[in-house]
């Protein structure tokens, strides 16, 4: 299944060949899992949502995190339960068997930058209690055959897709300097596959540049930045459409996502398409999102101008995660509407940012799962009301001070952007129903802005409030260290410190 990790990443990626050769043995994990034991995710950033079993999958920067019970409870699974280092790149579920993939950033001599890693690639026989975890699939120094990727560096799974067969399954990586590959031994060996039969080699060749893989149930379906390609026989053969092979084509050669929706009989693959313009010096491609109904012969281009991450469907319903915000249309892309904000019903809490990263419909419940940088957030009505889910450390609790800010330091022009401001978050814990103001002071305690004047918090629980960074008179505030005090009726204050650093 897709992640949005590969939407900006993979859009300005630098291909690194450096030293390198890593083990290939798999490595058994003894680690098992209480299911439902923590009470949010692991972490804000979520980079992919699946339903499978009547349990949702949420892949973020920290681990697997799962939830049974419409995010009453969740069963958060990291590197110390068995899984890679990193954050979820990839992920896939059938049954009880669950593939993933896990990315971090690195640093290397060839560039001071922070480079994208592969962290390798794990699976699950029993619903994520027990992990089987590989290295990330490189090429021994001395292949011949192809240009080999002998390295983790810039080869990172951004996608992968279990096939099932009728004795056993075949599981399909597409990492970008690693290629389309793809294991019928549960990972333990690995084959290269290109989609053109030409030597792999991705530095000229920009259809070995892999980016997203999905089997629909039928045919396998692959993007690179050289355009969509399909194959009916499990990858020995393979049809390639691209923006310039047919009069109508996709909208642009590079493609992060593709995925199928069926309904009323009709088989529609949707697949997000930006442009390759840099390297192809074709000025005609434009990012949008394609779809066919004829099995890639011929394509239309909806929301021209949009990048587009990650699909859902719901019957006739289409969902689109794009940098812009969730886009539905009702009608297989007929009409399209974009959801407006998203705050949570019960607390207020406010998801920041208009990218939406990820989005799944667990159909039996009608429920929508929309995954951001900031949380999680979850609507059974359609966007009338929503809940949302975001990880924090519980102010009081092990050791932690009673109210704590988030990000720190914090930046009011680019940290949880809500239109153009910033804001950040001052986290605390109500013991009751309380009236709450927060009023900001600078570092010689002369009064900056009231934040919060009388909120009525009708129940005990964990809040946050927020400021924009400005002054009362809405004046951005300088760099330095501020104070704030969060003034509770009939209980203590609490002060905290933030530091704005622009």
């Amino acid at each position: 299944m897709k992640t949005a990790a590969i939407g900006r990443m993979a859009a300005a990626v630098l291909f690194v060949l450096a030293a390198g050769l890593l083990a290939q043995s798999p490595g058994k994990s003894g680690f098992r899992l209480d299911a439902g034991n923590d009470p949010r995710p692991a972490s804000n950033g979520m980079n992919d949502l699946m339903i499978a079993g009547g349990r949702v999958w949420a892949a973020n920067g920290e681990g697997l995190s799962v939830t049974a019970d419409r995010g009453a409870s969740w069963r958060n699974i990291g590197h110390e339960d068995g899984i890679g280092k990193g954050g979820i790149s990839a992920l896939d579920v059938c049954g009880n068997r669950v593939w993933a993939a896990t990315g971090y950033d690195t640093l290397t001599s060839v560039d001071p930058s922070a480079l994208p890693a592969g962290g390798g690639v794990g699976t699950s026989a029993d619903g994520g209690e027990t992990w089987v975890w590989m290295p990330q699939p490189v090429d021994s120094r001395e292949e011949t055959r192809y240009s080999p990727t002998t390295t983790h560096v810039q080869n990172i799974t951004y996608d992968l897709a279990i096939v099932p067969g009728p004795s056993d399954t075949t599981v399909w990586i597409a990492s970008f300097a690693g290629g389309f590959r793809k294991s019928s031994d549960r990972g333990r060996t690995w084959e290269v596959v290109t989609v053109d039969g030409r030597p792999f080699d991705p530095v000229p060749d920009l259809s070995h540049r892999a980016f997203s893989i999905h089997f629909d149930g039928r045919s396998l379906w692959a993007g690179s930045a050289g355009g969509v390609h399909r194959s009916d026989d499990n990858g020995l053969t393979w049809t390639t459409f691209s923006h310039r092979s047919q009069p109508r084509g996709i909208s642009g050669n590079f493609v992060v996502a593709i995925a199928t929706q069926k309904n009323a009989g009709r088989s529609i693959v949707w697949a997000a398409t930006i442009e390759t313009t840099s390297e192809s010096g074709d000025t005609t491609e434009t990012r949008g999102v394609s779809m066919s109904e004829d099995g890639g012969l011929t394509w239309s281009v909806k929301l021209p101008g949009v990048f587009a991450h990650n699909f859902a469907f719901h019957g006739p319903s289409v969902y689109v995660a794009t940098d812009s915000g969730l886009y539905v249309s009702p009608d297989f892309g007929g009409q399209w509407a974009l959801f407006g904000p998203i705050a949570d019903k019960e607390t207020g809490a406010i998801v920041t940012g208009p990218e939406v990263n990820c989005a799944a419909v667990d159909s039996a419940a009608s429920d929508l799962w929309v995954g951001t940088s900031d949380g999680l957030a979850l609507t059974g009505d359609g966007g009338a009301t929503w809940s949302v889910f975001r990880s924090f450390r519980t102010p009081g609790a092990a050791g932690e001070p009673d109210t704590y800010a988030y990000p720190n330091p914090f930046s009011p022009f680019r940290d949880n952007l809500i239109g153009e401001n910033g804001h950040v978050r001052f986290q605390y814990r109500l013991a009751g129903p309380a009236r709450v103001t927060v009023r900001v002071y600078d570092f010689s305690m002369r009064l900056v802005a009231e934040a919060v004047t009388g909120r009525e918090r009708p129940a005990a629980g964990d809040y946050a409030e927020m400021w924009d960074g400005r002054n009362d008179y809405g004046e951005a505030v300088a760099n330095g260290v501020y104070f704030y005090r969060i003034d509770v009726s009939g209980g203590k204050s609490r002060w905290g410190k933030v530091i704005v650093m622009n």
